[in-house]
C-alpha cells in the first residue's frame, strides 16, 4: 500500500491583503481630535448653562425693577393725597378737623417713608442681580469663545489628516490650546 501524502503547512496569505500601515502622526491626530471634541462638548454644555442663568437673572432683574416702579407709583399717589390733606388743613376751621387731618398727614408721611425704604431695598436687590448677571455673562462668553476655537481646531486637524498635512494639524493644535485656555477661563475667569 502506498503511503498517504503528507500535507505541507500552508503559508500565510500574501501581504497585499493586509491593511497598509498608518502613519504614526495620524494616530495622534485621532487622539487629539477626540480630546478636543470632548472639551468642546463640555464647554458648550457649561456655556449653555451659564446662558440659561443669564436669561433667568435678566427676568429676575426686570421683575425687581417692575416692583420698584409699582412702589414708586404707589408712593406718588400717597404724596398727592398728602398734598391734598395739607391744603385741607389750611382750610380747616375747627380744631377737631385739624386734628383728624394731622393724623392722616402723619399716616401719609409714614407711608411715604416706608415706600422710600422699600424702594431702596428693591433697588439694592436689583443692582445685586445685575452685578451677578454681568459675572454670568463673562462665564458664558468665555465658554462661547472656547467652543468656537475648539471647533476650528477640530476642523483643521481633521482636514490636515485627510490631505496628509501635519502642519495643518499643528495649527489646529494651536487653536485647540487657545480654546482650552478660554474654556479654563470660563470656569475660573482669569481674565
Amino acid at each position: 500500500m502506498a503511503e498517504p501524502a503528507r500535507q505541507q503547512p500552508t503559508a500565510p496569505p500574501p501581504a497585499a491583503a493586509a491593511a497598509p500601515p498608518r502613519e504614526r502622526w495620524t494616530q495622534w491626530v485621532a487622539l487629539t481630535t477626540t480630546i478636543l471634541a470632548v472639551c468642546a462638548a463640555i464647554s458648550a454644555l457649561k456655556g449653555g448653562g451659564y446662558g440659561t442663568r443669564v436669561q433667568l437673572s435678566t427676568t429676575q432683574e426686570a421683575n425687581q425693577w417692575s416692583y420698584f416702579q409699582s412702589k414708586s407709583v404707589k408712593q406718588h399717589a400717597v404724596e398727592l393725597h398728602r398734598d391734598q390733606l395739607e391744603v385741607l388743613r389750611l382750610e380747616a376751621r375747627s380744631p377737631e378737623a385739624q386734628r383728624v387731618i394731622d393724623e392722616r398727614l402723619a399716616k401719609a408721611t409714614a407711608e411715604i417713608a416706608r415706600y422710600d425704604r422699600e424702594k431702596n431695598e428693591i433697588k439694592a436687590g436689583a443692582e445685586a442681580i445685575q452685578k451677578d448677571e454681568g459675572e454670568l455673562k463673562r462665564h458664558s462668553g468665555a465658554f462661547g469663545l472656547a467652543v468656537m476655537m475648539l471647533q476650528i481646531a477640530i476642523m483643521l486637524s481633521s482636514v490636515g489628516a485627510l490631505i496628509k498635512r501635519p502642519a495643518m494639524w499643528v495649527v489646529g493644535l494651536v487653536f485647540g490650546a487657545v480654546g482650552l485656555v478660554y474654556s479654563a477661563n470660563g470656569f475660573w475667569l482669569f481674565f
